[in-house]
């Protein structure tokens, strides 16, 4: 259980500054970052789409600040890795965004990831999107900036599928003037595009390896050959576990049987070691309660 609420941007900070790049799966619950820290990675990416596929609704932008909120301090009651938190295009205009950054890092968030895209937003991988201006958005991470303490924030730009690479590179180098950490172009879809993303703008960026998307599917060695330094894969589980869960409820349907799936599940005494049932049935003998009975 993570009681450390401080310094979470400084740490996810040393991990860009003193590695080759940063490998940053997707959680959508805190079973799934519990399983991220015990893998090894150091730090875990809270991603819109999948906590919106999670609800049952689709990536538009349509849950609250609220849902999202207790989504997140979930997570980070759980796991003391660096979280970034999608958070779209901010729940608002400028002054909601100070309340979402000093929110969110109240609850140990290292970073916040908000977009320029005109609310309601779309997947960056879609057609259809559409942005704000410039300075307004630059307006909002100059207020992020101004209320955090050490929280990082990460500017994402959707202006390369909708005016150009030109465009999103002269808009990157305003909001890295207006205070932001890392900047991540959205949906580029060449080598070429992202090296020259990355040697224009001069700073620490980052690259999204989702699936299905524009984005070629490089290894992580080729992003940061690139110049990226935080790869993130933000739906990959959630996809990877929901097709599992698909054929296994086909078979069930078919044969009234899931025993053709035991070999693949976890074993109980995995997922016990996962979630640290022994240390809470110690907890409880020490207090003087009953034994937890398994039933």
């Amino acid at each position: 259980m993570n009681n450390q609420f401080d310094n979470s941007g400084k740490r996810l900070k040393s991990l860009i500054d003193n590695n080759q790049y940063v490998l940053t799966p997707g959680v959508f619950s805190p079973l799934i970052a519990m399983m991220a820290e015990k893998k090894g990675f150091k730090s875990l990416y809270f991603s819109g789409a999948a906590f919106s596929a999670m609800k049952g609704i689709p990536d538009i932008g349509i849950f609250t600040f609220q849902e999202l909120f207790d989504a997140v301090i979930e997570i980070t009651k759980m796991s003391n890795l660096p979280l970034i938190v999608d958070v779209d295009t901010g729940f608002g205009e400028v002054i909601n965004v100070t309340r979402t950054v000093s929110d969110l890092e109240s609850i140990g968030v290292a970073a916040i990831q908000i977009e320029d895209q005109l609310f309601p937003k779309r997947c960056g991988h879609l057609e259809g999107k559409e942005i704000i201006d410039s300075n307004e958005f630059a307006k909002k991470i100059y207020a992020a900036k101004s209320v955090s303490k050490d929280m990082l924030v990460i500017a994402r730009t959707d202006a390369k599928a909708v005016e150009g690479i030109d465009s999103a590179i002269e808009r990157a180098k305003l909001y890295k003037d207006a205070g932001a950490d890392i900047i991540f172009p959205e949906a580029l879809e060449t080598e070429e595009e992202f090296k020259f993303f990355a040697e224009s703008v001069n700073g620490d960026m980052l690259a999204n390896m989702t699936e299905f998307g524009k984005t070629p599917y490089y290894p992580a060695e080729k992003f940061a050959d690139m110049g990226y330094k935080i790869i993130i894969y933000p739906v990959s589980g959630l996809r990877t576990a929901l097709n599992a869960i698909s054929a296994l409820f086909d078979e069930i349907m078919e044969t009234g049987s899931q025993v053709k799936f035991v070999e693949d599940m976890l074993t109980r005494k995995d997922l016990y070691n996962l979630i640290n049932y022994d240390s809470y049935v110690k907890m409880d003998k020490s207090l003087g309660g009953d034994d937890l009975i398994d039933k």
